[in-house]
């Protein structure tokens, strides 16, 4: 005879996911949504320009969107059906060259953008080389690909040459990827550096630039770009905006489009975002005022932080990612609120999230903050830090 269900049956969480949420818990490393504070000083955003409240950029966009009348507001379908509208094509060719590419691929977001490019082209016979330190989609996509992968010791060309000398004759295709800036320490790669070991031994080289582009070069351009197998862009960061685009070949861009799943089975961006973007890489293009308030800004908080005897706490950094590495989730949280009960919104990274012991306060720069805000943060910071 069959059970029947009640009307209205409850469903109970399963006893495994409710004893990691407890455990979590237990170690103060639970997760929770927190709506920004817009009266606290911003030094958590990733908004390192202040594009995502520039007047100009969004007039850029309403004219843009006048320039294609008749488009629907939706995308309302993926870029293989019925997505593929002019203004995200026309996107494309623009992006191709203003970063001095062959093709660009549009993504929903630098996750989304790593997950389909590293799981569609590493293929069971290839081999992936990565930074210890990297992304969370980085290490996803390598997760969900074919190859066979390893890391390297952050930033250590020494130890790439030596799994690529070793590696180079057992694999048909090799990929070396890393971040540029690297998100939760802020420091930058050997971009040059790497690219040459990779022509050397004939690796493939693909750069995540999430961080870097807006923060340490308006476009990126170095002298080994044309070295680069593909290069991945967010719109979330200095643009402000949201989504991402690979950058590489013509037969990459192809190949991406029949194999990425992630562009593949997803809804395309709508044409507000499209024009956002569009507006937002033009003012960039136009102007250099918030690139160099910025650069400015990175420079003054470094000052700042050897002025206030900090900088045996913060790991060095050239990036508008400035990290106060204290250790202890409990100790990080703690100096964390007091600074924004002082009125700064600087948040606590916590382990898991970046290795324990390494629990940090992440500074974020922005053009817009100011020099006396800068000050007052470190000085409030040096007050809980140096008895």
């Amino acid at each position: 005879m069959k059970k029947k269900l009640s009307q209205n049956p409850k469903v109970d969480f399963p006893k495994a996911l409710a004893q990691k949420l407890i455990q979590r818990c237990e170690e103060g490393t639970l997760r929770s949504l927190k709506k920004p504070d817009s009266k606290r000083v911003d030094f958590s955003s990733n908004d390192y320009l202040g594009f995502s409240r520039h007047k100009l950029i969004s007039e850029f966009a309403l004219d843009k969107l006048k320039t294609y009348p008749g488009q629907l507001h939706g995308a309302t379908g993926s870029r293989l059906l019925t997505g593929n509208y002019a203004m995200l094509e026309d996107f494309e060719s623009y992006l191709q060259h203003f970063y001095n590419a062959e093709a660009a691929t549009v993504f929903n977001s630098g996750y989304d953008a790593n997950l389909g490019l590293l799981s569609a082209i590493a293929q069971r016979q290839d081999l992936i080389l990565y930074d210890e330190l990297s992304h969370a989609s980085i290490r996803d996509g390598i997760g969900l690909s074919k190859a066979k992968a390893y890391k390297f010791q952050h930033n250590d060309l020494n130890d790439l040459k030596e799994k690529l000398v070793k590696f180079q004759d057992q694999f048909e295709t090799i990929y070396v990827i890393t971040e540029h800036v690297f998100s939760m320490d802020g420091d930058c790669a050997d971009v040059d550096g790497i690219a040459k070991l990779c022509v050397e031994f004939g690796a493939y080289f693909i750069l995540d630039e999430a961080h870097s582009i807006g923060a340490i070069s308006k476009t990126g351009d170095s002298p080994f770009d044309a070295v680069v197998f593909a290069r991945i862009i967010t719109f979330g960061k200095s643009f402000g905006s949201h989504g991402a685009a690979v950058l590489g070949t013509e037969p990459l861009k192809q190949y991406l489009i029949n194999f990425a799943k992630s562009f593949i089975y997803t809804t395309a961006p709508g044409v507000e975002t499209t024009a956002r973007n569009w507006a937002a890489h033009l003012y960039l293009e136009s102007s250099s005022a918030e690139f160099e308030s910025l650069r400015m800004n990175i420079a003054f908080f470094q000052k700042q932080i050897k002025a206030h005897r900090l900088i045996d706490f913060f790991i060095e950094s050239q990036s508008a990612i400035q990290s106060c590495v204290i250790g202890g989730n409990e100790e990080v949280k703690l100096i964390s609120s007091q600074l924004q009960e002082e009125g700064f919104d600087v948040r606590a990274i916590l382990s898991p999230t970046v290795p324990q012991g390494k629990e940090r306060l992440r500074f974020c720069l922005h053009s817009f903050n100011t020099r006396n805000e800068i000050e007052t943060a470190l000085l409030a910071l040096a007050k809980y830090l140096i008895q």
